[in-house]
């Protein structure tokens, strides 16, 4: 490998452009040497140039054959995950794919094994997994705080579906699934995060508002706005997650986030309005009062407080998490996490709750394993 980890990038959505090349062009040890953009041909031009990019291609076929390349960035819609991580992992190089890792378990479970048999180092970025209050939430689990754990509740209301525009992330065929994997791909990583492995989901789904065509014309098959899912894990406890794309909430971000954590010992609430508060409550069985808990400041580092988008743009563009947390991974030749592991446990999860709410029952995670997960 050069001094420098060359990196491709597939995809050159807003997304990109505002959280990823921020990340990549800061970190001192990352060259990003290439994109692959959609059919618009002058936008991955615009967009190279605006970032500094050498390399604009049409395809990663191309990319693959102009660039030697350490490291493959996929910043797609859900349906390109597999094919463009496989095709990077059997050229050797190390992956980070957007999340959820791919359409089934299926594939997820095929990337990870290839991916391990290559020794790849691979990135699923779960963002809120670096955020302040879910590390401190998960420092205070790990050191006995709620005892042992009982049951969680977790929410994230956001209302980017009220619109009833078309997006792909709720076209069934190019996402896999609707709010199931977009947002609840972040709380199922989280849960299993908190409280260890997940065993059985229930989950009951929703399409409140209708879906406007696609702009091509064709047909669609439209994905859940909302979802409720109910977890249980190995360890006994249980857990809801209520995800929903059509919940108004006031503000720059538009979107809450709170999980309340129960144990033998005591609880822990939190709550991130996406303006100004990022907030720890806990109390314990010995002592019955509701305390604030300060979130510490190591946790947040160099990152703003002063609103939760600035905390979380500085968490991900300037700090060695996320993408550029992958780059280090690589110059340093150790683990990247989470990883396609990672990503394939919570696929799991996604796939068992898509499955329960299809056919109304409680599904247990080795169905989906059994099944070609």
């Amino acid at each position: 490998m050069s001094d420098k980890v060359r990196i491709g990038v597939v995809g050159t959505s807003w997304w990109a452009d505002a959280m990823y090349l921020p990340a990549l062009t800061k970190h001192p040890l990352a060259d990003v040497r290439s994109v692959v953009g959609g059919a618009n041909r002058a936008h991955t031009r615009e967009f190279a140039d605006k970032w500094g990019i050498p390399g604009a291609y049409d395809t990663v076929e191309d990319l693959f054959a102009a660039e030697p390349l350490d490291a493959l960035v996929v910043l797609t819609p859900n349906i390109h995950h597999h094919h463009y991580a496989m095709a990077a992992i059997e050229r050797g190089l190390h992956v980070l794919c957007e999340k959820p890792l791919a359409m089934t378990s299926a594939q997820a479970r095929e990337m990870a094994e290839a991916a391990g048999r290559a020794g790849v180092i691979t990135m699923v970025p779960f963002t809120y997994r670096f955020m302040p209050v879910n590390r401190y939430l998960k420092e205070l689990v790990d050191e006995g705080y709620i005892g042992r754990p009982h049951h969680l509740d977790m929410r994230y209301y956001t209302g980017y579906g009220l619109s009833g525009e078309y997006s792909w992330r709720f076209d069934l065929d190019q996402a896999g699934s609707g709010v199931i994997g977009d947002l609840g791909s972040h709380w199922a990583y989280l849960a299993r995060w908190f409280y260890g492995e997940i065993e059985a989901v229930t989950a009951v789904t929703g399409q409140a508002v209708p879906r406007a065509p696609r702009p091509d014309g064709l047909p669609f098959r439209p994905a859940e706005d909302a979802a409720m899912i109910l977890l249980e894990f190995e360890n006994g406890a249980m857990g809801s997650l209520h995800v929903s794309s059509i919940a108004y909430e006031p503000g720059p971000f538009g979107q809450t986030h709170a999980v309340e954590l129960h144990g033998s010992g005591g609880s822990l609430h939190a709550f991130t309005d996406w303006e100004t508060v990022q907030r720890v409550d806990g109390c314990r069985v010995d002592d019955p009062a509701i305390h604030e808990l300060p979130i510490p400041d190591r946790l947040f580092g160099n990152a703003r407080r002063d609103t939760v988008g600035n905390t979380y743009k500085d968490i991900f563009r300037e700090q060695d998490n996320m993408a550029r947390g992958f780059v280090t991974a690589i110059a340093e030749g150790a683990p990247a996490s989470p990883d396609f592991r990672d990503g394939l446990a919570v696929q799991r999860v996604l796939d068992a709750a898509s499955l329960s709410a299809r056919e109304g029952r409680r599904v247990r995670i080795a169905e989906i394993v059994d099944e070609g997960g």
